[in-house]
């Protein structure tokens, strides 16, 4: 049976100073270095008794006045800042290289050292220098986000995109670098009033287009209406009997009304045979007389016909109209 030894608790006094973990100056750190031998280094490690292999890891003790030259991850390993390693390209930026140094021969450990420092150094630079870069572009986003709202709030004839429709929280506005979305949640004035105007610009198409339909609407219902009272007319005038009755009835087909003052507008040209729509018909003909387009097999999507006003005419052709 386990036994439990109970402990009386120390009440600490009230003003008494609290000892803090101090490290000692003289300890050191076990940490790994790791990097990358050439084809040469290689040779010199194998002259000089080492394994010759690429990658090399060795373990280096870091003293406590050097430990910013070391980072440790998540699970408690501490590596020599070697990789990522930092180097100045000929634009004088500092740019991110992924591998550790590759040497020529086996390093001393002060190179180490060194090389971590410079990394140390350079890594801070990179760090600043993005999130220089990052603010600029932070800036001339904002600054372009709001020359876009300006000028679609003073110009009233821009329209949000349709697609998805423009909400009093959020649209899109179609731009030369594509679609930039607005959104009132996360936007500044007067960049934040662009989804509330554009969502009312939007309503208000839609409810002038719908206006525009009913009026369309109601002409073509007028059109409509007065073709019937003419063709009621015309059948009073010129219609047989059976067309009277019917048209009476009101069961008379409208198509065959229409098809009754076409005959009759067209009296002139009785005598003339009508136009057969055979150009499938006579195109294929045609073709078969040709040894290559024999069992050629034409449809109607394989002929156009088209037509144009006559900017000339023979006398014989002006006889005929």
């Amino acid at each position: 049976m386990d036994t439990v030894t109970a402990f009386a608790q120390h009440r600490q006094e009230v003003g008494t100073p609290v000892a803090t973990a101090t490290i000692d100056a003289n300890r050191t750190l076990a940490v790994t270095a790791t990097y990358f031998l050439s084809e040469e280094g290689r040779k010199a490690s194998l002259l000089a008794g080492g394994d010759g292999r690429a990658v090399q890891e060795l373990t280096v003790q870091v003293p406590t006045n050097r430990l910013h030259l070391v980072s440790v991850d998540a699970n408690g390993v501490a590596r020599l800042k070697l990789r990522p390693r930092y180097e100045m390209n000929g634009e004088q930026q500092v740019v991110r290289i992924d591998a550790p140094p590759t040497y020529d021969s086996p390093p001393e450990i002060e190179d180490l050292f060194r090389e971590a420092a410079r990394n140390h150094q350079l890594e801070r630079a990179f760090e600043a220098e993005r999130r220089s870069a990052k603010t600029k572009r932070r800036e001339a986003d904002r600054e372009r986000r709001t020359q876009l709202a300006n000028a679609f709030l003073n110009d009233p004839t821009q329209r949000a995109l349709v697609h998805p429709p423009p909400t009093p929280k959020r649209c899109y506005l179609a731009t030369e670098r594509g679609r930039v979305l607005f959104d009132v949640n996360t936007d500044d004035a007067p960049v934040r009033e662009v989804p509330l105007e554009a969502h009312r610009r939007f309503r208000a198409d839609l409810r002038a287009r719908h206006e525009e339909n009913l009026h369309r609407r109601g002409e073509q219902l007028a059109l409509h209406e007065e073709k019937k009272r003419f063709i009621a007319d015309w059948i009073t005038a010129h219609g047989t009997p059976d067309q009277h009755a019917r048209q009476g009835a009101g069961v008379l087909p409208i198509e065959e009304a229409i098809e009754a003052i076409t005959d009759e507008a067209f009296v002139a040209l009785a005598d003339r045979q009508r136009y057969c729509h055979d150009g499938v018909e006579r195109l294929q003909n045609h073709l078969r007389q040709v040894r290559q387009h024999s069992d050629a097999v034409v449809t109607r999507e394989d002929l156009v016909v088209t037509s144009a006003d006559a900017k000339e005419m023979t006398a014989a052709q002006w006889a005929m109209v």
